[in-house]
């Protein structure tokens, strides 16, 4: 049948409206985390545990309102992690661990200048109740940027891509990542640069591997091991330094300044050289999860017989089988040497 002409825009129409929905929900979400954590610790006089519980709502609510979203656009169930680009398969863990290796080693390349040009001072403060404090500190971080993906990246994106296709996604997405981090604490024009490169980023890891495992362990390292680790401000804060403080000197396009790392001049460049890590180590993820499978197919080769021919054999009469009976002759031979050898052939005592 021919595909009328008016479908793929009534498709693609219905797609931005699912994304514009899912926007919608991320801002009604982010409320009323909020609130809720603050209920909640205020009632339970417990402080320390405010981004925490923040963080844990905020990701409950999209997981869940995602799902409910594209049961009300499609009435059909399907797997909540799937809608929310977060598959179960035999390679999660090691996407993840990737992930993580691939983060790790970009905040430790991008603090090279730093080190070498001694302006980083760190202080260390290992007293029980830091460590305590920082093991809440990392749980919160895997929370919150486990949020962030599946906000960016996770259904909103997909629908977006259906909506626009992948490219155009990927940069106008990138540009609300950006724009929403200006509005942090001591952020620069350099910052959010900085910021639609990252995203950047972790959407190709979403496009490589259809899934959230790889963006999250980046996105997870970068800001663990920048805050806890390190002790750096993070993105303008500096409220996960609890093990380690460290004091920066020198010039803000060196350093980043407040703002941490993500404002400094050599990050950018290690990013766009990121970006192309991250595609050559994901060659075999996106063979397997981004391409069609390859079906077999061809031309059909058992071949019917004609008609004619299958009637023939149908009335045809049967064949009566012949048998075969030995050659050997039964008679004595006309020759006297044959008979004398066949004689003793037979002779037992021979």
């Amino acid at each position: 049948m021919p595909r009328n002409a008016t479908q793929p825009a009534v498709r693609r129409s219905y797609q931005f409206a699912l994304f514009l929905a899912g926007v919608l929900w991320i801002i009604a979400a982010y409320a009323a985390s909020s609130r809720s954590a603050q209920g909640i610790v205020t009632r339970l006089n417990l402080p320390a545990f405010d981004e925490l519980l923040e963080q844990a709502f905020f990701l409950f609510l999209l997981v869940c309102g995602f799902a409910t979203l594209r049961w009300i656009a499609t009435r059909t169930y399907s797997d909540i992690r799937v809608i929310n680009a977060l598959p179960s398969r035999a390679t999660t863990g090691q996407e993840w661990q990737r992930g993580v290796a691939l983060g790790w080693g970009i905040l430790l390349v991008a603090l090279i200048p730093m080190m070498l040009s001694g302006t980083l001072h760190p202080n260390f403060s290992l007293a029980p109740r830091n460590w305590a404090l920082a093991l809440l500190s990392i749980a919160t971080i895997a929370l919150a940027t486990l949020a962030l993906e599946v906000a960016f990246r996770g259904f909103v994106f997909a629908r977006l891509i259906d909506a626009i296709g992948p490219t155009a996604a990927t940069i106008v997405l990138s540009i609300l990542y950006a724009y929403i981090s200006a509005s942090r604490p001591n952020a620069t024009g350099l910052s959010i640069v900085i910021t639609f490169l990252l995203a950047i980023l972790f959407s190709q890891a979403y496009l490589r591997t259809h899934a959230l495992w790889l963006g999250w362990g980046m996105h997870f390292a970068w800001n663990a091991a920048m805050a806890v680790l390190f002790g750096l401000p993070l993105a303008g804060y500096a409220t996960y330094n609890n093990l380690v403080y460290t004091s920066v000197t020198g010039p803000d396009w060196l350093t980043g300044g407040p703002y941490g790392p993500e404002g400094a001049l050599f990050t950018f460049a290690v990013l766009i050289v990121a970006i192309f890590v991250l595609h050559r180590i994901t060659r075999t993820y996106a063979w397997d999860y981004t391409h069609p499978p390859i079906i077999s197919a061809g031309y059909p080769m058992d071949i019917a017989p004609p008609a004619a021919h299958t009637a023939m054999e149908a009335t045809a009469a049967p064949v009566a089988l012949v048998q075969i009976l030995s050659t050997t002759p039964t008679t004595s031979s006309t020759m006297p040497v044959i008979d004398e050898h066949l004689r003793r052939d037979d002779d037992p005592t021979d």
